[in-house]
């Protein structure tokens, strides 16, 4: 009778280690899911910040350089659709904002032909405002990628692999920019 006690008891300590090591995977992949939830949200407060400072940029530009009506409207264009892919996906949300940034470049580029616009105080602010915007952007997409591939890493070594299947954990994109490297964010030079 003492025997099948001990093996009970020992039974139940065991299958309590067993379950507070699977409380404790299954917490690692709850902390990692809601960093790459924080990390996204970065991501989008600034292409928020940066979609408010385009339509600016293009009302400054409009009273220097009306008859580039394309490159103006190129660059709305590349808003809209930026704006629209907010509630999609980070592949079709990192396409989005590779156009817009891409946009932004050629009128930077149209800005150049402008020296009475290249000298416009606002305009020299925006560009400024949107520089700064851009490596904030750049930074939280870093940041965004690396708890991603902590969460990945996670979610699919062993023997996490197991409790991430049993509790649907599902994976997450990287937030690529393919289109445009992001050290080659628009530069405006002004010498």
């Amino acid at each position: 009778m003492g025997i099948l006690l001990g093996v009970m008891v020992g039974l139940a300590v065991l299958f309590l280690i067993v379950l507070l090591w699977i409380v404790g995977m299954y917490n690692t992949l709850v902390r990692r899911r809601v960093d790459c939830d924080n990390a996204w949200s970065q991501i989008d407060v600034q292409l928020r910040r940066r979609y408010d400072l385009v339509p600016n940029l293009v009302e400054t530009v409009k009273g220097y350089a009306a008859h580039e009506r394309g490159t103006l409207e190129a660059v709305i264009a590349a808003r809209t659709r930026a704006v629209g892919a907010a509630g999609g996906g980070v592949a079709e949300r990192a396409e989005a904002e590779n156009f817009l940034t891409q946009a932004v470049g050629r009128l930077f580029a149209l800005a150049e032909s402008y020296p009475t616009l290249k000298a416009d105080a606002n305009f020299a602010r925006l560009q400024e405002e949107l520089s700064s915007t851009e490596n904030k952007i750049g930074f939280a997409r870093q940041h965004y990628n690396d708890c991603v591939g902590r969460y990945e890493e996670s979610r699919q070594t062993f023997p996490t692999v197991i409790v991430a299947a049993a509790f649907n954990f599902a994976p997450r994109e990287y937030f690529k920019d393919d289109a445009v490297r992001q050290s080659e964010a628009p530069k405006v030079s002004f010498s």
